[in-house]
């Protein structure tokens, strides 16, 4: 019995077609449901899913723009801010330059008046100076014309004569005036 059960499911797949989508009788059918699945696939897709796509790429492209204008403005910004700075350092070193010109300003005021005061101190040292030698100097001649005054003397008085100190005063000073 178990030879026949299984002849008959044998001739039963022999007969019956071995796919089910092949088979001609229930084509029409399945060309239905095709159509069917698609045109509610298309609308799933056209009335949620690509509505939904379309937002999130305009929202992106929102974005964007607007990353694109707020970056836009940051570099005006940053420009406004770097001239800024150019004018306030060029301001800071022309303000420099006035500081430094002020200064050797005062400093030669200053050294001109410390050149004045110690000009008028050399020249009160000098005059001090030379009415110092002209004192020596004086010495120095009356030093000169006594000891020519006793060395003539000496001498002539060496020579066995006698002179007259008048004399021999007046003929020193003729000779020291020149």
């Amino acid at each position: 019995m178990a030879t026949q059960t299984n002849d008959a499911a044998g001739q039963a797949a022999d007969a019956a077609p071995g796919m089910p989508q092949l088979d001609f009788s229930t084509f029409g059918n399945q060309i239905f449901w095709l159509v069917v699945t698609l045109v509610a696939i298309y609308l799933i897709l056209d009335r949620v899913a690509l509505p939904r796509i379309a937002e999130v790429l305009a929202e992106r492209q929102d974005r964007i723009t607007g990353d694109i204008a707020a970056a836009e403005d940051l570099k005006a910004q940053a420009l406004a801010a770097e001239e800024a700075y150019n004018k306030a350092l060029a301001e800071a070193r022309s303000e420099a330059q006035s500081i430094v010109a002020k200064a050797k300003a005062d400093m030669q005021v200053e050294l001109d008046a410390a050149i004045a005061k110690a000009d008028v101190e050399i020249a009160a040292k000098t005059a001090v100076s030379e009415k110092a030698i002209a004192e020596i100097r004086a010495g120095a001649l009356d030093s000169v014309s006594l000891v020519a005054t006793e060395t003539a003397t000496a001498v002539v008085a060496a020579i066995g004569g006698s002179a007259d100190a008048e004399a021999i005063s007046a003929a020193v000073a003729e000779q020291m005036k020149g």
